[in-house]
């Protein structure tokens, strides 16, 4: 939590004390000294935090030293904002008399500026001194460091509990207990390993318990070992080896204590290597965990379980193991939630059976846990000691988020959640943070979060990757750790658990990271660094000092509120960097002087009602993203030329007129109602100047426009997604002048007819995606295409290619996970050789009128996942019929996840007795 905001901090002075030397002349060495200062200060602040919350209420003196040390972090940003500020904008004329004049004047606001700064930076240095100087009381020591995970905790572990239940206590696992049961009894020589995977609480050590317990018997020797973190290789070798020897009813040989891990590692392998042996290790959260035992498990049928909250745990036992399962925990079904409520919540009912006048509380109580077991569980416990009464229950549910983080019988649920959050790197804590800022089991749209980290500042640069790619590993990085789920049936969206929200608001509150207002909390305490806005109707800017705000987040809100808040934007805070209106549609305006918002970074009134943009726009010189999306906008000012550093520009909606945008240098940008991203030939020329953007749709080109695109689009260097529309099926795309295409870009969508497919599309290396539609190409477009071996999706649809055959050669598209090969109606063979397109999961065919049999290279695709033709011929969905079908053992292995959506427009899945029709086909994954 300060680690965060003294990190954060430390990333911001290096940039500053490389490339702003001239802004800084005159106190760059006092901001040297700072950074010195907090990169020392940084080396135990991780430590400061855990110790302060492992504290708890006896940790007061060392909460305020960390409380101090944020502040200071906070004072520094401000004050070197300030200063940038006002450099910034008295920089000189480059010419004339008058020029001269204003330079002179300028030069003593910048003497005085200096000094004033000065003073302040040398006062804060001698804080961060004297907050160094006190640590030391506190038991730090930057140089020899205690981990807090070896400090004795003075707390009840829920978790303890699932190794002693009982298999009448348990619920909702019976399914995926029997599937593991299962996979380790297979008869197979080879070393097996599962890895069960889930949020804290989630049930998988009562799942890997239930297992452990049921076959256990079945080897000649097992061990059940908890790892958790930190771990010593050589203990956890040693305990390992005292385990399985006394599975088998013999004394470990006393000179284990004295090994090194290499002899300890020998003594292992010779032990069981003649021997079934199976292992369970519990609670792992280091990846590099299976290096420090791998080599001490022989292969010989031997068989293994982790536990762990980490994807990536599972996928480092992939590097050295050919059989790796990946168990991944799913909630508790409502039903199967309910009952394990009952049987904790009611002890004293017949049956446990859930009282009627209490069943409605109970099941929103249930719901709220989100089939999280281990909150089920410490809820119903909590309540089977309250009155049996529905007022008690239904004032319980209206506090729950406050009882999980203050009741003493519900924090060691939100602790193990935190231990999570703890876990992480302090750019990733920042990034996960911002889940808070949303309100509860809001889904968010990744590319909003992944451009609000980078003008955060979040995102670290790496050699050779945009920001934007950063960003999205860090959000993979978080998915993987399964702090973060993707929104299910909305590929590009995701959220964070109901509970584990509670958690990441409790920590944003602590850290001062921000502030959410609400009806029910409507009172700004002034020192968040963001805002966030929930249904207030109080007018927050005008009543409230919030000038140290730097994000603004404004979820709903009446009109009268909103307009006032938005017209004392640019006096109130001064310092924003990002200002987000999106989903607020009673907004109808911007204020005029929003140009003097210098370091804004991103603004969206994406869902608003918002027509124009002010002619101060071209002020924000600091502006990377712009999202007008699905807004009124009809017109934007020329002056948005100056946006040197915009890197997203976003202004579509959903309709059905002719043109988005239509461009002028002097008038400047006309939008009209649209469809797209922007409307062609007009702004074509202007295009070339936008050299930071990163993703740029262009609809309604004509042929001549081709060579005046490629100019531009060789231009944008940091290009990452690009989409060209022809204006008909007519107009031919002339995409051909393009000799140095952008090196970054990962997305490619082409709809319109072309004379071949561009030869620059082979030079893409980077491209994860591409889309060709209505290209009428003769030739095969996989003769282009095929060395393209990082691509994840291909799409050739709608009349694309016109031939009859297209053909996967053996070896191609590694890394392919969806084919759409959709409305090709010359298409009548598809031939798909083996080794060709062995990570595919999703194949699209159809309609294809002329292909009349099943392509056999289909039974290659072994990791296929999911199949779904439509409206093909008669007789090709006929010989796919299991009992007289002679192309059924073409798809038999991706049974029953093959679909059919036939000409009557009904939908039917393959089962081993045959078609079956669908009454929900929405249910079918996309």
């Amino acid at each position: 939590m300060a680690e965060t905001a003294v990190s954060y901090l430390i990333d911001k002075l290096i940039p500053l004390l490389t490339e702003e030397v001239n802004l800084l002349r005159g106190v760059h060495g006092e901001v040297l000294e700072i950074k010195r200062e907090l990169v020392f200060i940084r080396a135990f602040l991780k430590d400061a935090d855990q110790k302060a919350e492992v504290e708890g209420d006896n940790g007061d003196g060392l909460k305020a030293w960390v409380e101090e040390l944020r502040e200071v972090a906070f004072k520094i940003e401000d004050v070197i904002d300030v200063y940038i500020y006002h450099m910034t904008i008295n920089r000189p004329d480059p010419h004339g008399v008058i020029a001269f004049l204003h330079k002179i004047g300028r030069f003593v606001t910048k003497l005085k500026l200096q000094r004033h700064i000065a003073t302040q930076i040398q006062k804060i240095n001698r804080t961060v001194r004297g907050i160094k100087k006190r640590s030391t009381s506190y038991g730090f020591d930057s140089l020899q460091q205690t981990p807090m995970s070896d400090a004795p905790q003075q707390w009840n572990d829920p978790r303890r509990a699932a190794y002693f239940l009982r298999e009448a206590e348990v619920v909702g696992i019976e399914s995926p207990r029997n599937k593991l049961i299962e996979i380790l009894k297979t008869h197979s020589p080879e070393r097996i390993v599962i890895s069960i995977v889930g949020l804290g609480g989630s049930g998988k050590t009562t799942l890997a318990k239930q297992v452990y317990n049921y076959v256990k018997r079945d080897f000649d020797c097992h061990a059940w070992i908890a790892v958790s973190e930190p771990y010593s290789a050589k203990e956890l070798l040693r305990n390992l080896i005292r385990k399985v020897y006394a599975a088998t009813e013999v004394s470990a040989p006393v000179t284990i204590d004295t090994m090194d891990e290499q002899s300890l590692t020998e003594q292992l392998i010779n032990y069981l290597q003649n021997k079934k042996y199976f292992i369970v290790f519990d609670d792992v959260w280091n990846k590099e965990f299976w290096g420090d035992v791998n080599f001490a498990f022989p292969e010989n049928g031997g068989r293994i379980v982790i536990t762990a909250r980490k994807n990536e745990v599972a996928s480092f036992c992939k590097r050295s193991v050919s059989s790796v399962h990946v168990h991944l925990m799913e909630p508790l079904p409502p039903d199967n939630a309910m009952e394990l409520f009952c049987k904790r919540a009611f002890l004293s009912e017949p049956g446990r059976c859930c009282p009627a006048n209490l069943e409605y509380w109970s099941r929103k109580i249930v719901a709220s846990c989100q089939g999280l077991p281990l909150a089920i569980v410490a809820i119903a416990g909590l309540l089977s000691t309250k009155s049996k009464v529905p007022f008690e229950w239904q004032k319980f549910y209206a506090t729950l988020s406050s009882e999980l983080v203050n009741h003493s019988d519900l924090k060691s649920t939100t602790r193990i959640l935190s231990l999570s959050y703890y876990d992480l790197p302090y750019y990733l804590k920042c990034c996960i943070l911002y889940f808070g800022i949303f309100p509860k089991g809001y889904s968010v749209r990744r590319g909003r979060l992944i451009r609000q980290w980078i003008a955060e500042g979040f995102v670290k640069p790496q050699k050779n990757k945009t920001l934007e790619v950063v960003a999205k590993e860090y959000l993979s990085e978080l998915i993987d750790k399964g702090l973060v789920e993707n929104e299910e049936g909305k590929a590009k969206r995701c959220r964070v658990h109901d509970l584990l929200h509670v958690v990441i608001s409790q920590k944003m509150e602590e850290s001062r990271f921000c502030q959410v207002l609400s009806d029910e909390s409507p009172t700004f305490e002034g020192v968040a660094r963001r805002l966030s806005i929930i249904c207030s109707s109080d007018n927050i800017l005008q009543t409230t000092e919030i000038s140290r705000v730097r994000c603004l987040f404004m979820f709903n809100g009446d009109k009268e509120m909103l307009n006032s808040t938005v017209n004392a934007l640019a006096t109130s805070v001064k310092l924003l960097k990002v200002l987000d209106f999106e989903d607020t549609p009673c907004l109808d305006h911007l204020p005029e002087d929003i140009g003097d918002l210098f370091h804004l970074r991103y603004l969206s009134v994406r869902r608003t009602k918002v027509k124009l943009l002010p002619n101060s726009i071209g002020k924000l010189v600091n502006l990377e993203t712009l999202d007008l999306s699905q807004s009124l906008f009809y017109g934007i000012p020329a002056s948005i030329n100056r946006l040197s550093k915009l890197r997203h520009l976003f202004g579509w909606r959903y309709g059905n007129n002719t043109e988005l945008f239509s461009f002028d240098r002097v008038r400047g940008i006309k939008i009209q109602r649209i469809e797209s991203y922007i409307d062609g030939a007009c702004i074509i020329e202007e295009l070339g100047a936008l050299t930071q953007l990163r993703t740029l749709g262009i609809f309604k080109v004509r042929s001549r426009d081709g060579k005046s695109l490629c100019g531009c689009i060789e231009k944008m260097k940091y290009l990452e997604s690009l989409v060209v529309r022809s204006i008909s099926e007519d107009e031919t795309l002339d995409l051909d002048s393009i000799s140095h295409p952008p090196e970054f870009l990962r997305c490619l969508r082409l709809s319109g007819p072309l004379m071949t497919l561009p030869r620059w599309i082979m030079k893409l290396q980077n491209l994860a995606k591409i889309s060709i539609r209505w290209s009428k190409l003769g030739d095969d477009p996989l003769k282009v295409l095929g060395n393209l071996h990082e691509l994840v999706e291909l799409d050739i649809s709608t009349d694309a290619f016109v031939g009859e055959q297209l053909h996967f050669e053996g070896g191609v598209f590694p890394k392919l996970k969806v084919l759409r090969l959709q409305s090709l109606k010359w298409l009548s063979s598809l031939i798909i050789e083996e080794g060709a397109l062995r990570d595919l999961e999703k194949l699209y065919l159809g309609p294809t009128p002329q292909m009349k049999e099943v392509p056999t290279g289909i039974k290659h695709l072994k990791n296929l996942k999911f199949l779904r033709f439509v409206r093909m011929p008669d007789e090709f969905v006929s010989s796919m019929n299991p009992k007289e079908g002679h192309s059924y053992h073409i798809v038999q292995h991706v049974v029953p996840f093959v679909f059919f959506h036939c000409a009557d427009d009904q939908f039917y899945r393959l089962h081993d007795s045959g078609l079956q029709q669908l009454l929900e086909p929405r249910k079918i994954r996309k």
